[in-house]
């Protein structure tokens, strides 16, 4: 079957079988690496993309279920080779070893971000609860999220 979507703003169509999972369509068909593929039951958050805005696990959803929806992934959130705040932040407080999980983290931060919303440390640790790394105790993840989250609200506030 033939879809048509929006992946990282740009018009794809694209043919799929009716079983195939978004995250193979991605990585496979539109050559997408970013994300991963770590427990490929919707666990690890490492395949997190964004659908209408909305986190989702891509190894949970069949490609089909995309058509006429915006994607993004962690190769979109850059806008003119510039990286949001959630991207910077995590290059700032080194919230990164190997950087397998990173990607979901990224997009996981990035829909905290585009929220508008002051979240106070416990609050973020509760969005990342469902992106896990075997690497890094989660603090510099934490800090970066947080630095950029409360950045871009506190901006929002002083502009008001």
């Amino acid at each position: 079957m033939e879809i048509t979507c929006e992946v990282n703003g740009q018009p794809v169509t694209v043919e799929v079988e009716p079983h195939w999972l978004l995250a193979d369509v991605l990585r496979n068909q539109l050559g997408l690496t970013g994300l991963h593929l770590g427990c490929e039951y919707g666990v690890c958050g490492a395949c997190t993309v964004l659908m209408d805005g909305e986190p989702v696990r891509s190894c949970l959803s069949f490609a089909s279920q995309v058509a006429g929806h915006q994607i993004t992934t962690v190769e979109g959130l850059a806008v003119d080779g510039k990286l949001n705040r959630v991207q910077t932040a995590f290059i700032n407080h080194h919230a990164l070893q190997c950087g397998f999980c990173t990607p979901g983290f990224l997009v996981t931060g990035t829909y905290l971000l585009q929220q508008g919303k002051l979240l106070n440390r416990e609050e973020i640790r509760e969005a990342l609860s469902g992106n896990l790394c075997r690497c890094t105790g989660y603090q510099q993840i934490v800090d970066a999220v947080e630095e950029a989250v409360n950045q871009q609200s506190a901006n929002a506030v002083e502009c008001e």
